[in-house]
């Protein structure tokens, strides 16, 4: 598959007292996100750039290290951490790679590192509601179980990069090692709960109609946000859904 590069936007903050708030302004001159669309699973990569430092963290290193490194250099920036959403092999497999060529901190939450096993050299473990400073860009990394038990999501002003727990229009499997659909639906249910409807998903594949959304239409059409009931939820994920759905997914309102 074809490298494709995406260029996201950014929002302004609006997380309470967790994060310090700045104008939508501030913000644009704070941060980027980049993105590669890699591999035959279509996965995302993410480049997050602080502007000030010209530090880069990427999210999820997998199938292409030389275009990952060729996006940073085409940026101006230098890597200088590595991000996990999960260690599933699709989204780790240039991870060894990456070190191998760079002087990069590894990031993941702390159930993660348990759950997949591997020997790390020193990581830094993370919990849930750390804040991780790259340059002056501030990073909220929230525990989304359920794809595995140390799922990440993180958190860029209101950019929510989302690895396998959210896709647009739908979400991660819960059939495979250390899957748990009814961590799932507790995750989802938070999620669309407390993320501010202007919140703008960046998920771990390009799996629908679009390649982004906000959380807003994540409510609307997502189908995984619309139950109440933890066992509908667990049959739908685990029985229905991968017989009556197929991508790209649309939302189930249109």
């Amino acid at each position: 598959m074809a490298t494709k590069i995406i260029y996201w936007a950014t929002s302004p903050f609006n997380n309470g007292a967790t994060m310090p708030k700045k104008t939508s302004s501030e913000n644009q001159a704070l941060y980027h996100i980049d993105s590669l669309e890699l591999g035959p699973m279509e996965n995302f990569i993410y480049l997050i750039q602080d502007v000030k430092t010209k530090r880069a963290a990427v999210v999820d290193p997998a199938w292409d290290v030389d275009a990952i490194e060729q996006l940073a250099k085409s940026k101006g920036v230098k890597i200088t951490d590595i991000l996990l959403t999960h260690s599933h092999h699709d989204h780790i497999n240039g991870l060894e790679g990456l070190l191998k060529n760079h002087d990069a901190q590894l990031h993941l939450l702390k159930p993660e590192a348990q759950f997949w096993g591997k020997e790390l050299q020193t990581p830094t473990l993370h919990h849930g509601g750390d804040i991780f400073q790259l340059g002056d860009t501030p990073i909220e990394i929230l525990h989304t179980p359920g794809h595995t038990p140390g799922s990440a999501c993180y958190k860029i002003n209101n950019d929510l990069i989302t690895g396998d727990t959210l896709f647009v229009y739908g979400c991660g499997r819960c059939d495979l090692a250390g899957g748990d659909p009814e961590q799932m639906f507790t995750t989802l249910t938070k999620m669309a709960n407390e993320l501010a409807e202007d919140t703008i998903i960046l998920p771990g594949h390009n799996y629908a109609v679009k390649k982004t959304c906000s959380m807003h239409e994540q409510i609307e059409g997502n189908p995984f946000l619309h139950f109440n009931d933890s066992n509908d939820f667990v049959h739908f994920r685990m029985h229905e859904h991968d017989r009556i759905r197929q991508s790209p997914y649309k939302p189930v309102n249109a």
